[in-house]
Formats: structure tokens, sequence, C-alpha cells
């Protein structure tokens, strides 16, 4: 298992503030960040706070981040994450290891991947298997890529909970957004359902009725929890969705359904706001 002495993320966002406080408390390794919101006065002050309270440097450029970390973990959007690996393509120095954990479709991946290892350089993809927040840096992520066993137990070794799935890229991506398709369908579907429910003052008895037929889900708290979360975050949800769509465009399948998915995600974000 090779050393690791500093750790770098480019996107310091919900995942990246989180990750990076619980590996800087639970290593004591070195952190640096770069997030593009840092460039804007208004946007930088609680990314800025969030830094000065875990220890973690927040840097000028993305390069600057990376300059001497061993691993550098790639957490920006779904939409971000082809750009960041072809940028990363031009300061990361061989050896060092790009990890994408960002839910992106396999064809994407593999771009990325790409992009990286015609420079001679490693690229890992990572499949976040379920939300964040509540388990933190425990939270199952799946690997893969010709480096990936190596990265796996390194950051494992950190208190991650990765699991190598294949030397291949592609695998870990796919099972990600397979399993995307129904958690962010079903929230999807369960909104418009409770909203129209709503306006004809028959939710008692729609929410009881799903209460028997799917028996130990609570589909009224499920209602609110789900359309909580997508006003949260469904602009990333819905930038999700739409790699889903295209990994299934890449099948020959239809990928409408799933693209409706990401419009309806979008939409309630776009209220909420």
């Amino acid at each position: 298992m090779f050393k690791i002495n500093k750790l770098a993320f480019i996107g310091y966002g919900e995942v990246g503030r989180l990750f990076a406080q619980q590996l800087r408390d639970g290593s004591g390794v070195q952190i640096s960040a770069f997030d593009l919101k840092l460039n804007s006065a208004e946007d930088a002050a609680p990314l800025i706070a969030a830094g000065q309270a875990s220890g973690v440097h927040l840097a000028r450029s993305a390069a600057d981040a990376a300059s001497g970390a061993e691993i550098i973990i790639s957490a920006v959007t779904a939409d971000a994450a082809a750009e960041v690996a072809e940028e990363a393509a031009t300061y990361l120095a061989p050896g060092q290891i790009f990890f994408d954990v960002n839910s992106a479709s396999p064809s994407t991946k593999a771009g990325c991947a790409k992009a990286l290892e015609d420079k001679g350089l490693d690229y890992v993809e990572g499949a976040v298997m379920a939300p964040v927040v509540g388990p933190g840096i425990r939270v199952p992520i799946l690997t893969g890529g010709a480096r990936a066993a190596e990265l796996t137990e390194a950051l494992n070794g950190f208190g991650m909970n990765l699991r190598h799935v294949s030397d291949r890229i592609g695998r870990a991506s796919a099972t990600k957004l397979c399993r995307s398709i129904m958690i962010k369908g079903i929230e999807a579907l369960i909104i418009e359902s409770a909203k129209a429910s709503a306006h004809w003052g028959v939710s008692e008895d729609v929410f009881s009725s799903l209460n028997q037929t799917f028996s130990g889900a609570d589909w009224a708290e499920l209602a609110q929890l789900m359309d909580q979360r997508v006003a949260k975050h469904g602009v990333r949800r819905a930038a999700e969705m739409r790699e889903a769509a295209a990994m299934l465009a890449d099948m020959g399948r239809d990928p409408e359904l799933i693209r409706a998915v990401a419009d309806s995600h979008q939409r309630r974000a776009a209220i909420a706001k």
C-alpha cells in the first residue's frame, strides 16, 4: 500500500467538505481543495469558513490544490466531470491518482479515463452508492480501474468504505446509475402523486392504500422526505439522471423516461429557490 501524505479535492461542495473534514480528523494528512465558487466573494464565504474550521487548505486553482497530492478526488457535479478530468490531464504528474466519484455514465467515465491515460496518468472511477449525509466517509463506494485495488486499500486505511469491483472502467458507474434510475424515479413519482393527491383532497386514502400495498413503509412520511431531498438537491440529481439517460442511449434503449425524471427533479429544485 502506498503512503498518503496529502489528499486533494476538486469540488468543495457537500461531499467534498464532509469527506475532507472527516479524512482530516481521522488521518491527520494534509488536505487541500479547490472549488469554482471560491472565485466569487459571495459564494466563497461558507467554503472559507468550512476550510478554516476543518484545517483544509483552500487553493487558488485545481492545479494548486493537486500539487504534491498522491490522490486527487473529483467531487463536482455529473455535468462537470469530463471537463474537470480533461483539465486535470494538463497539470497532474505521473504517479498521482485521479479518483472520480461523480455520478457519471460509464461512457463519460471511460472518456475521462482516456483523457488522463493518454497522458500516462492514472484514473480510478468511484460510485457512491448512498447519500453521504449520515455515514460520511463510511458511505459505500465502488471502485474500478487499473489502480483501483491499490487506492481502495489506501483509503480504507483512513476509515473509508470502498470496494474494488473491477480493473476496467464502467462497472462501478453502471451499478450506481442503474440503482439511481430506481431511486430518483421513485422520488419523482411519489412527489407527483403527493401533489395530485393534495390537489384532489385524497391524500389520506392514497397513502393508506399505498401503506397496505407496500407494508412497512410510511408513504406520507416518504413523500415529505423525498420532496425535501429533491428541493435541496434536485439540480445535482437532474444532472445524474441525464447521465443515466446517456447510459441507456449508449445501450440503444429509449432514454426519454429517464430524461423526464431529470426534468422533474430540475423543476422541483427551481421552485424551491
